[in-house]
């Protein structure tokens, strides 16, 4: 009898959030699902984008970020284009985001303009989830988040570094606190500089996960050092991630057919443990 040349594999826990359910999608079960970004300036670009996105099967949702357009501080011609967005995704929800230049976006905005423009299109009904950066003013953030959730619309509450990877500790107290302001989707984005970099991303959000909240990550490590953290979100925790297709909106994006045939074959072997 030949003898045995491997331990048995040990259990493995998918951490998923608790479900919730947005147009047609589920997020928190299965694999990750896939955001994918516009990134037109014009809204030529941006419907051809959007039509793109919404046609193509390994996308789930679309990010509709507003900052790129050349017209982002329109609010009236902002809010006729996402009608036309959300129409092009084919049902896919979506995401309106105006990254700010300070968190690694394209413009600069102040906090009551930002404020401002966010009021207005949420009015507007074509918004199925808000980015809400937590380092805005408290008084507009919690205006909007308010604002928001009395229209149906959930939101994601983010933090972005473009320079570094924070300390586990201060990782996991920014998430704990989008939650206690009232963030249906948590999400951080963080640089990093070595391997131990990304390994304390994926600490915080298995933490984040097991000991504080069942609500939605979106975590992730950025560049081509961070990309392992776009593939194995199932394993430490998040529910969704960034792809691309064509032009990227951060570091290290990976193109979506890729990304999901990746994630594929780590779900599979989590659930074939």
């Amino acid at each position: 009898m030949a003898a045995q040349t491997s331990a048995p594999a040990a259990a493995v826990m998918q951490r998923h959030a608790e479900p919730i359910t947005i147009r047609k999608t589920v997020i928190g079960e299965g694999t990750p699902k896939i955001i994918i970004p516009t990134t037109g300036a014009t809204a030529d670009q941006v419907l051809q984008q959007a039509k793109t996105i919404g046609a193509d099967t390994d996308a789930d949702l679309i990010e509709y970020r507003i900052d790129y357009l050349d017209f982002a501080d329109d609010a009236a011609k902002v809010g006729a284009l996402g009608k036309q967005v959300a129409a092009a995704a084919d049902g896919k929800p979506l995401i309106l985001t105006f990254r700010t230049k300070s968190e690694g976006g394209v413009k600069t905005i102040s906090d009551k303009a930002y404020g401002d423009l966010y009021l207005s299109l949420i009015k507007d009904g074509f918004i199925d989830i808000l980015d809400v950066e937590m380092f805005r003013d408290a008084k507009v953030v919690n205006q909007v988040v308010t604002a928001a959730h009395k229209a149906g619309i959930k939101v994601v509450m983010s933090s972005h570094d473009f320079h570094k990877t924070p300390s586990v500790d201060e990782m996991v107290a920014r998430l704990r606190k989008q939650d206690s302001m009232g963030a249906d989707i948590l999400k951080i984005a963080v640089m990093p500089h070595n391997s131990e970099d990304v390994a304390r991303l994926m600490d915080a959000t298995g933490q984040i996960r097991d000991k504080y909240s069942l609500k939605p990550l979106l975590t992730m490590s950025m560049g081509g050092l961070g990309a392992v953290s776009r593939l194995s979100g199932e394993v430490f925790g998040d529910d969704l991630t960034f792809g691309m297709l064509g032009t990227p909106s951060a570091p290290g994006q990976i193109e979506a057919h890729q990304l999901h045939q990746e994630m594929d074959t780590l779900h599979l072997a989590i659930a074939n443990h």
